[in-house]
């Protein structure tokens, strides 16, 4: 599969690009608004086509797939039109700014046949997927979550931190902990949240949230900040044990592990460092030859959204806000 890249985004730079390299595909061009800065980049990686705008990009015959890590804002028009050159597309998370448009993008993708996929890279490493085998055949009933992931923001130029183009921790690092949320308790009925703006940026560089799901009783609490040191973690508590990940989305140098006790029963166990990037190429592109729906598609994206949507609703209101289906 030929890959084409919109934008120099750091993410491509720093982990998606060298992931394509890694596995059969080819990324064969790279656009920017910038020429230079598109040529540098495709000289950096042995890329053999750079753009100076990303519509040229699309006009390119020879792609089969455009990887988008546009800013948030972007996501959903340039998906749209990578997917009227007939291109698929691994696009960033989160896909849209809410759910409607993220319901809309998903329906445009599939009218047109092409395969879209949200790239939340930590559902496909080895760990998560044994994460949710341990909590569905070992575990208990499920009683909470408790999630984070924050990091310190240095820079207040950051994109993260523009509200025109939808920035904000939750939509940049609180969406994975909505996502492990859900991952362990399904969808939930009420959220009730609180944020702060540090800068007055205009968006939220601290959120606090709690999910609530009327039927058990079932509760997910979530943090997510540029304010802080590194921190990123899920801890689920079962009736009868709980079970723990640390770097739990973004693993840093070497292994990981994943402790869990069950009645009493104490276990860690190991991974060995894998690029869960190139996993998420590798699911991507076979869920492109075979037709099927990828763990992360549209779909996914709506219900993850409907529960940010939710939340930010209710740190506006100060109320507890029903999480919509759409």
């Amino acid at each position: 599969m030929k890959f084409g890249v919109i934008s120099t985004a750091n993410i491509g730079r720093s982990a998606v690009v060298p992931a394509i390299r890694d596995t059969d595909h080819e990324v064969l061009a790279v656009a920017s608004r910038d020429s230079e800065r598109a040529a540098a980049f495709a000289e950096e990686f042995g890329i053999a086509r750079s753009y100076d705008s990303y519509e040229g990009l699309l006009e390119d015959d020879d792609l089969d797939a455009v990887y988008n890590p546009l800013p948030n804002a972007l996501h959903a028009e340039w998906t749209k039109k990578a997917t009227d050159a007939g291109l698929h597309v691994l696009c960033e998370k989160p896909l849209a700014v809410d759910a409607p448009e993220a319901r809309a993008v998903g329906d445009y993708c599939e009218e047109r046949g092409v395969t879209l996929m949200e790239a939340f890279m930590y559902r496909y490493h080895p760990r998560t997927e044994r994460a949710v085998e341990i909590v569905r055949e070992q575990l208990g009933d499920v009683r909470s979550v408790k999630a984070t992931f924050q990091f310190p923001m240095a820079d207040s130029g950051n994109v993260r931190l523009d509200p025109d183009l939808a920035g904000g921790s939750l939509m940049d690092v609180g969406c994975y902990a909505v996502s492990a949320a859900r991952l362990f308790l399904g969808e939930p009925d009420r959220a009730y949240a609180t944020t702060y703006d540090a800068g007055g940026h205009g968006v939220d560089t601290k959120l606090a949230g709690v999910l609530e799901y009327d039927r058990d009783g079932a509760t997910a609490e979530l943090s997510c900040g540029f304010e802080t040191a590194d921190t990123q973690r899920y801890r689920v508590e079962a009736e009868d044990g709980w079970l723990e990940a640390r770097d739990a989305f973004v693993p840093r140098d070497g292994g990981v592990e994943i402790e869990y006790a069950v009645d009493g029963r104490h276990v860690v166990e190991q991974f060995d460092p894998t690029d869960q990037y190139r996993l998420e190429v590798e699911h991507f592109a076979e869920c492109v030859a075979s037709g099927d729906a990828p763990h992360t598609d549209a779909d996914e994206a709506v219900r993850n959204m409907a529960t940010i949507d939710a939340l930010y609703e209710s740190a506006q209101t100060g109320e507890a806000v029903a999480v919509s289906e759409v």
